[in-house]
């Protein structure tokens, strides 16, 4: 019975609960939209706070802005590698295994899921880059807009950090404040089960499985190149670094079931920070990585998006040449960037992204939107993985990670032994 105190078993069992729930009650769906949406809400009350706080402690903390710099153009240099890596590989695996072929495009576009949205309006990349600067910093916290109170955050950090010891006071009281913020996550993770149980239940009771039958062949080969990036590059680059990826996800793992159930990285982001200080890395790349990453390092996103374009490519009998395919990595590495971490954003990414490629019908679309829930979860649990893994490495390359910490209480190796 000890077993079921512990968080990732209870969300294990939540999640399988919610697939038969779902799948024998499917009328039960729209209940279990309610509890997942406010388990999602509750997370989103303290997102912002904690990141605003997060970030000006990092930056303020640190006392040296050029160092502070530093770890940011570092943090951006990484993100754009690894997601590029990430792009590339759904490319290749598109065309290697071929998901879109044979698929009817007209017989999917008749199931129920896909009647649901025939089409999506895209991005405006003009308002995009524009909506980084709030026009009120007040309103910025009330929605939730994580880019702005990011751009916010570093501004005050910055003019906090030229006060020097004045600031101290300032400081103090955000760490107390913070401690609070923190408080209130533990509480609300505790019922986190119910949440991953009400997204699995309204997932399997509203689209079913007979669209995974449809799009099989898509969805296991999003999963599969998943897999291949995170065991392959992102295991590299861990080990290169002295790192075990398979002790950091067991690390982890209570908070991947919970975006496994919830379907968005932004449940857990507050926990995977809090669980990166505690594992040794210094609270001032922490600050500064993940808030950042949440924006700039989505390689699930970028990998759904790239072999998405390929599969629709495929149904439509587009051949991509080797330019154009490069256009789509070029174009992806801006697109990309755009996407939050919450349910949903993927798919108006693309949208847009085959907007600007103007090469596939956007009809296109209606084909993903059954498949694209069940995706969700994929891209948001690689998502977390893939800035967790830039914060431990960034923190080493800056000396900012107490390795015998890290080694306690990630890889539970006994140092004084």
């Amino acid at each position: 019975m000890k077993y079921f105190k512990i968080l990732y078993v209870q969300v294990l069992i939540a999640i399988v609960l919610g697939v038969i729930v779902g799948h024998f009650f499917p009328g039960f769906s729209t209940t279990a939209k309610l509890l997942a949406d406010m388990f999602i809400n509750a997370i989103k009350m303290i997102i912002a706070p904690v990141i605003f706080i997060s970030i000006v402690l990092g930056i303020a903390g640190a006392g040296d802005l050029k160092k502070v710099g530093r770890v940011g153009v570092k943090g951006l240099i990484y993100f754009e590698i690894v997601t590029t890596a990430a792009i590339i590989i759904g490319l290749l695996v598109g065309n290697w295994v071929k998901p879109g072929s044979g698929v009817n495009s007209a017989a999917v576009q008749a199931t129920p899921a896909a009647a649901a949205t025939a089409s999506s309006p895209g991005m405006d990349w003009t308002e995009f880059i524009k909506h980084i600067v709030p026009d009120n910093a007040i309103a910025a916290f009330a929605k939730g807009e994580i880019i702005q109170v990011l751009f916010f955050g570093i501004l005050f950090a910055v003019a906090l950090a030229k006060m020097g010891e004045k600031g101290s006071p300032v400081i103090v009281g955000l760490e107390r404040i913070n401690k609070i913020l923190f408080n209130i996550l533990h509480m609300v993770i505790k019922v986190s089960p119910i949440g991953a149980f009400g997204g699995m239940a309204y997932t399997i009771g509203k689209f079913g499985f007979a669209t995974l039958a449809v799009l099989g062949k898509l969805l296991i080969t999003f999963y599969v190149t998943g897999f291949l990036f995170i065991f392959v590059v992102l295991y590299l680059i861990l080990k290169f670094n002295g790192f075990s990826l398979w002790k950091l996800l067991g690390y982890i793992k209570a908070e991947l079931l919970i975006v496994l159930g919830s379907s968005s990285s932004e449940a857990v982001l507050p926990n995977i920070m809090e669980k990166l200080e505690k594992a040794g890395c210094s609270r001032n790349v922490v600050g500064l990585i993940i808030p950042s990453g949440y924006s700039f390092n989505l390689d699930g996103t970028s990998i759904y998006l790239s072999l998405a374009i390929i599969f629709l490519a495929q149904v439509f009998g587009v051949n991509l040449t080797l330019g154009q395919e490069l256009t789509v990595i070029g174009i992806l590495l801006l697109t990309s960037k755009g996407a939050a971490g919450v349910t949903g954003s993927g798919f108006l990414v693309l949208t847009s992204t085959l907007t600007i490629l103007k090469i596939i019908p956007l009809e296109g679309m209606a084909l993903l939107v059954g498949v694209d829930r069940f995706m969700s979860e994929g891209r948001a649990i690689i998502n977390v993985i893939g800035n967790t893994v830039a914060t431990v490495i960034i923190s080493k390359s800056e000396k900012e990670i107490d390795l015998q910490q890290y080694k306690q209480v990630v890889e539970k190796t006994d140092v004084a032994a």
